[in-house]
């Protein structure tokens, strides 16, 4: 029996595993597997909207193959006692998946699969997902592959799917089985279908302002794609949206109005995120230990001894003093998504303002963002962060990324209903309105709304002395070099002497 073990890949189009299982079954029978696994639904990134929003992609998938004359069979437990078992039951003498880019668990995971297959004489036929290349030497030509990848057209679904019945946890439902309360409601619903229209809505509908709606939390909800759930969790493959934007772009090529002009703005930004999608998955995959340590050894000791968890639960909770930063996190927290902006900014905010290492607030977001991607999530953190030695540093101003982004306060208005009363001139820094107005307004800063944790000029100008005094380092400037050559992002191969 042909095994087909789904993971982050949960779809039937576009799936090489399960056409090439089908075809190699020759009309026999195979199983399509799908494993909850303990450790990943009590690890510290999970949480039961990752849960929720894989049950509705799975009720999708198992419809989809039930369509096609076959069951999704669901397991609890260990992948390699859900195969044991499975060998035990019918005899495996193959197994399909897509190759992850996951984090530490999903690699151990794996690493033990490849032994128990090892070890029982059953090939285990890996493929590629999205652009991500497995043993990349470096990274010279790294775009001209993916653009390769991307450009093969998108599998159809397999017409017939025939599969051995198998009874066995058909009723296990993921959300039950994670103990940990939630306070994420996602509007996010998931499955095949709604990724797909989501896409369409966004290529034909809202996404004209796209490249620039992107960055408020405003607009954001509905200029942005919407689409990164659904590729988290693969309920769509990168090369679908890539080739659906491609065929938008077909569509009005050559139109001179403002209209088509601006949509080829928005196309041409989208396009360039799903590559950067890939680009930053690819780190992880070539350097997995980045989930745990700085990409660049150099700043090992910046932040680690010196964390403040008084800082720390104040930024966790929204309670900084710092308007446009707390409705971002009672936001995140609330609804599992915010827009790459807002990201950027509170991950800088906690990083330089705050002084605190990125990995305990790393994996805070990692179980709030529904779409929480670990290649992704451990690369931008850590570049927000500014331990990477190769990026540009950014320090946001929460203040001015308030009079930027929502200089009505819409945003911040419903998210720190405290502040709904003070008028837009007072809302980025509500602590310099005279108390004569605040009390005029019913509010009292210190009070019913905190004060700023910490001076914005002072803690920007010691997080950058901290970090420039290493990036200056004539040791750190020669490692960047070799950070540069594994990771960094290029279209041309490196001058090498």
């Amino acid at each position: 029996m042909h095994v087909v073990w789904f993971k982050r890949d949960l779809r039937i189009e576009d799936h090489e595993p399960l056409i090439e299982a089908i075809q190699r079954a020759n009309g026999q029978a195979i199983c399509c597997l799908y494993v909850y696994e303990p450790s990943l639904l009590e690890s510290p990134e999970w949480d039961q909207s990752h849960s929720q929003f894989i049950d509705e992609c799975l009720t999708e998938l198992a419809g989809a193959i039930h369509q096609r004359g076959g069951q999704l069979s669901l397991r609890h437990g260990d992948v390699c006692t859900a195969l044991a078992d499975l060998h035990r039951e019918h005899s495996i003498s193959a197994l399909f998946s897509h190759e992850e880019s996951g984090n530490a668990l999903t690699y151990q995971r794996d690493i033990a699969v490849g032994a128990w297959c090892s070890q029982h004489n059953i090939p285990w036929h890996e493929f590629q997902q999205a652009g991500v290349i497995r043993r990349l030497r470096d990274r010279d030509g790294w775009s001209k592959r993916w653009n390769m990848t991307m450009k093969r057209p998108p599998l159809p679904a397999p017409a017939a799917i025939k599969t051995l019945a198998m009874d066995h946890g058909q009723r296990i439902k993921p959300q039950r089985l994670v103990s940990k309360p939630s306070t994420v409601v996602s509007e996010f619903k998931g499955g095949t279908s709604l990724a797909m229209q989501t896409l369409d809505s966004f290529l034909n509908q809202r996404g004209m302002p796209y490249q620039k709606a992107m960055s408020s939390p405003v607009s954001a909800w509905q200029a942005c794609s919407r689409l990164s759930p659904y590729l988290s969790f693969g309920a769509i493959s990168i090369r679908q949206a890539h080739h659906g934007v491609e065929a938008a772009r077909q569509l009005i090529k050559g139109q001179r109005s403002d209209e088509a002009k601006a949509w080829r703005g928005s196309y041409a930004s989208f396009a360039k995120r799903l590559r950067w999608h890939c680009h930053f998955m690819q780190k992880i995959e070539d350097e997995p230990a980045i989930e745990f340590h700085n990409m660049h050894r150099g700043f090992d000791g910046l932040r680690e001894h010196e964390f403040d968890n008084t800082r720390y639960h104040a930024w966790i909770k929204g309670e900084t003093g710092y308007p446009l930063v707390d409705a971002c996190m009672r936001s995140v927290a609330a609804t599992g998504w915010l827009t790459f902006r807002m990201r950027a900014m509170v991950v800088s905010f906690a990083s330089y303002h705050l002084w605190l290492h990125w990995r305990q607030t790393a994996t805070w977001l990692a179980q709030h963002f529904l779409d929480f991607e670990p290649g992704i999530h451990y690369s931008q953190i850590q570049m927000q962060s500014g331990v990477t030695g190769i990026n540009t540093l950014r320090i946001y101003s929460p203040t001015k990324q308030l009079s930027d982004h929502d200089p009505r306060g819409e945003f911040v208005r419903k998210w720190v209903p405290e502040l709904a009363a003070i008028p837009d001139e007072h809302l980025a820094e509500p602590w310099n309105m005279p108390l004569l107005l605040q009390d005029m307004y019913g509010i009292r800063i210190g009070r019913d709304y905190p004060l700023p944790m910490v001076d914005h000029q002072e803690a920007v100008a010691h997080a950058r002395s901290r970090i420039m005094q290493r990036r200056k380092d004539p040791v750190v400037k020669e490692q960047s070099k070799a950070v540069y050559h594994k990771h960094g992002s290029r279209r041309r191969p490196e001058q090498r002497r």
